[in-house]
């Protein structure tokens, strides 16, 4: 069995963030040779299945950098949480630091999660951040914490090397970057790697390869689990560096292209319609 491990954003998610025909209909065509289609994505559950393409797709789903793993019926299999101590310590450095917070919760994102974001600008975005009031996070009942992301605006791409220096030291989180404006913080054992090998444990699934396609930072992870790693065109070029295969961009259908052209994991019949 092979495991496709599938980014979202900036992957099987074109720039409109939607999926576009021909990725849906590799992914199913997928599922029906027998393989197992995972779902690797920095999102929160919510951002996930609101996607409609997705919504009857009975999928593993790993969210938030492999925070939490939900199986193909949804049974939730794993969370990592940051501790409230931790949550404190790396709150204030970011603060200090000037940049956006964003935190993740069991109880959704604050003061949002990172995808309605898109498209704000500067000056929405600032009033976000400014006008939110994050004492409320600590206030909620049985809070669990699993990831903050500290974000700027794409002209301060400086700050995001401050923000990884400032956390450098910390044994205890995982950093990575979804976009180059952005840091996301998860506890150590948060990672899209490290989910796809706990994954085939908790299933006792042998895959014989895992196939992971991504474009971000927070791809690497599973990159270097991956017997064959696939980064798309649009991403940055350190990434496609780290890569053993570069597809078309996101917005060419680069992940159909990579399965039926590059990997040719599908019969010829079934990608006849695909280009």
């Amino acid at each position: 069995m092979k495991c496709i491990s599938i980014d979202l954003d900036g992957t099987l998610l074109n720039s409109q963030h939607q999926i576009s025909t021909e990725n849906l209909k590799v992914l199913n065509k997928l599922q029906e040779s027998g393989h197992c289609v995972i779902l690797n994505t920095g999102r929160a559950y919510a951002d996930v299945i609101k996607l409609k393409a997705l919504q009857n797709m009975e999928v593993p789903i790993f969210c938030i950098n492999g925070s939490v793993l939900y199986s193909e019926t949804r049974e939730r299999l794993f969370e990592a949480t940051l501790t409230i101590s931790a949550y404190r310590e790396i709150f204030a450095l970011l603060q200090g630091l000037g940049v956006g917070i964003l935190v993740y919760t069991n109880y959704g994102g604050f003061p949002s999660t990172l995808p309605p974001l898109h498209g704000k600008s500067i000056e929405e975005l600032n009033s976000i951040f400014t006008e939110f009031n994050y004492d409320e996070v600590l206030d909620e009942d049985n809070l669990k914490i699993y990831k903050l992301i500290a974000l700027v605006h794409k002209d301060q791409f400086d700050k995001i090397e401050v923000v990884k220096t400032a956390l450098s030291g910390r044994t205890d989180i995982s950093t990575a970057s979804s976009f180059p404006n952005n840091v996301e913080i998860t506890s150590i054992e948060a990672h899209k790697g490290k989910a796809l090998l706990r994954y085939q444990q908790i299933m006792n699934l042998p895959f014989d390869e895992i196939i992971a396609f991504g474009d971000g930072g927070n791809d690497l992870a599973q990159f270097e689990v991956a017997t064959t790693s696939v980064a798309m065109g649009n991403a940055p070029l350190d990434i496609q560096q780290k890569a053993d295969i570069i597809t078309k961009t996101n917005d060419e259908d680069g992940f159909a292209y990579a399965v039926c052209h590059l990997l040719d994991l599908l019969k010829t019949d079934e990608i006849s319609s695909i280009s």
